[in-house]
């Protein structure tokens, strides 16, 4: 699929972001974004890189992490389709604090930083919509923190598979990324992670083959402390 296809401003009238604008506000603020496709593994930029903009995956994930002077990766966030990441270090004209990179492959709009600041400088409701974007990354962020401080590590990857089982909260379903990168997102070393999910198939709460997941009791699970 190429953005060219299901044009730009189709798009962005999606998101939260812009689903109030009209459609010459959005025709101002396509005029400004252009498509990148990233092959699993492309990295869109790295720590210490200025930045230019922001970006929105149209469909793909994108990790977002930095390294430690030890050398480990810690993610800190997964950033899937429909979803934007890099707008606060724009808006602070600093460089960008993470690295990130694609983990399958995706294709993503850049919103450059030009086209915002002018739309800002004449649209207040575009301006509130940005901050509440900021806010909610904030709240998800001290939310995070809270999780690891007062969470167990099972019931930190039980909430993981509960949430990645999607809405329905279907029996089955496939890891979209690898489980050394959701180990690390959860703030877990991958030989902790791995024993977590031992431990839950050795209760018959769940069931994994390679990165499928069968979850066996989703009752139980949801209850389970570990």
């Amino acid at each position: 699929m190429h953005i060219n296809k299901i044009k730009v401003q189709n798009f962005l009238a999606r998101l939260s972001l812009f689903d109030q604008m009209t459609a010459e506000e959005l025709d101002r603020i396509a005029i400004g974004t252009t498509e990148r496709a990233a092959l699993r593994g492309t990295v869109l930029f790295q720590r210490g890189d200025a930045s230019s903009g922001f970006y929105l995956v149209v469909y793909g994930q994108v990790k977002l992490a930095f390294v430690s002077p030890g050398g480990s990766e810690k993610v800190v966030e997964i950033i899937g389709s429909g979803h934007s990441f890099g707008e606060a270090v724009m808006f602070m004209d600093k460089p960008h604090i993470v690295n990130a990179q694609a983990l399958v492959d995706s294709l993503l709009l850049h919103v450059s930083k030009e086209t915002v600041c002018d739309e800002i400088a004449g649209n207040p409701q575009f301006a509130r919509k940005m901050l509440a974007g900021l806010s909610r990354r904030m709240h998800s962020l001290i939310c995070d923190v809270e999780s690891y401080s007062l969470r167990s590590g099972a019931q930190r990857v039980i909430g993981y598979l509960l949430e990645a089982s999607g809405r329905e909260e279907e029996e089955q379903f496939d890891l979209q990324v690898s489980k050394t990168v959701i180990a690390s997102r959860l703030n877990l070393t991958p030989e902790h992670f791995s024993r977590i999910l031992h431990d839950l198939s050795e209760k018959c709460l769940i069931k994994v083959n390679g990165r499928n997941v069968h979850i066996i009791d989703i009752d139980r699970l949801r209850v389970y402390e570990g």
